[in-house]
C-alpha cells in the first residue's frame, strides 16, 4: 500500500486549545469570588442555563453580582471559600485576588478531578474564557490560550463587525427547518440524506433572504426534500402566491368572492 502525500492533509500546530460549546445546562458551577471578572464568569454561566452557586462575602460583591444574588439568579454563601463548597461541584471558576488561595483551590479541584478556571493563572486552567460575540443562537468565541485577553476582544468586535445583523435570525430560521425535517424523515436510516438536503438548502440561500422566510415557505421547502432538490426563492414566493390566489377563489358557497 503506497503512503499517502503529506499534502493531502492538513499540518498539525501543536499548542492550541480544543474548543468546544461545553453543555452546562442543569449542572452546577461554583464562582468564587464576587468582582468584576466573576461577574463575566458568572453571565456566561447564566447565558449558558448552569446553576450558579456564588461564594464570597456579601462586603465584596460588585455591583452586577450583588444584582443577581438580589434576583436570585445565583446562590450565594456569604463567606470565604471552604473545601466543603466543592461537595456537587460540576465546575469551578476562582476569581479572588489571592494568588495562594487560588492555588489551593486549584489543587483542591485537581484532586478531585473537577474542571477549574483560574483567573488569569493560565497553568492553572483546564480550560479559557474567550471573547464571545453573541446573536442570538449564534456564538463566535475568540480566544488567544490566555496569552492575550485584550487582543482577543478586539478581533472579535472586528469579526462581529462584518457580519450581517440578522446571522442569528437566518440561523433560528435553519433550526426550525431541521426541526420539522427531522419529524417529517425520523428514521436514523434518513440520516445522511438529510444532513445532505440541509447543506444545500444552506448553500442555495443567501443571508438575508434565509431570514425572511416564514412558516409557510418553510412548509414548502419541505415538499421539495423527497426529490432531493431545493427550489429557488422565486419559486418559493410563487409558492405563496398561488395559496394566496386559491384563498382568494370563489367556490360559489357565500354568493361572493372573496379575492380581488
Amino acid at each position: 500500500m503506497a503512503e499517502p502525500s503529506q499534502q493531502q492533509f492538513p499540518e498539525v500546530q501543536g499548542g492550541g486549545s480544543l474548543i468546544i460549546a461545553w453543555q452546562v445546562k442543569g449542572k452546577t458551577v461554583l464562582v468564587v469570588g464576587g468582582g468584576e471578572v466573576a461577574a463575566g464568569r458568572i453571565l456566561h454561566c447564566l447565558n449558558a442555563d448552569a446553576n450558579v452557586t456564588v461564594v464570597s462575602p456579601a462586603a465584596r460583591l460588585n455591583p452586577e453580582v450583588a444584582y443577581r444574588v438580589a434576583q436570585r439568579q445565583v446562590s450565594h454563601i456569604d463567606r470565604k471559600f471552604e473545601t466543603s463548597d466543592l461537595e456537587g461541584a460540576d465546575m469551578v471558576l476562582v476569581a479572588v485576588d489571592d494568588p495562594a488561595a487560588s492555588t489551593a483551590i486549584w489543587k483542591l479541584c485537581k484532586a478531585r478531578r473537577i474542571p477549574a478556571n483560574i483567573a488569569d493563572v493560565p497553568p492553572e486552567c483546564d480550560f479559557y474564557f474567550g471573547s464571545v460575540h453573541r446573536d442570538g443562537p449564534l456564538q463566535i468565541m475568540v480566544s488567544t490560550n490566555g496569552k492575550g485577553p485584550r487582543l482577543a476582544s478586539i478581533i472579535r468586535k472586528f469579526i462581529a463587525k462584518h457580519l450581517p445583523s440578522n446571522a442569528g435570525r437566518a440561523i433560528d430560521t435553519v433550526g426550525q427547518l431541521r426541526v420539522r425535517l427531522r419529524e417529517m424523515a425520523p428514521r436514523p436510516e434518513e440520516g445522511p440524506k438529510r444532513m445532505a438536503w440541509m447543506m444545500k438548502v444552506s448553500d442555495a440561500y443567501p443571508w438575508d433572504e434565509m431570514c425572511g422566510l416564514t412558516d409557510e415557505d418553510i412548509g414548502n421547502l419541505l415538499r421539495f426534500y423527497p426529490s432531493n432538490k431545493v427550489p429557488s426563492l422565486d419559486t418559493l414566493k410563487d409558492m405563496r402566491a398561488d395559496a394566496e390566489g386559491k384563498r382568494g377563489e370563489f367556490d360559489g358557497s357565500f354568493g361572493f368572492s372573496v379575492g380581488s
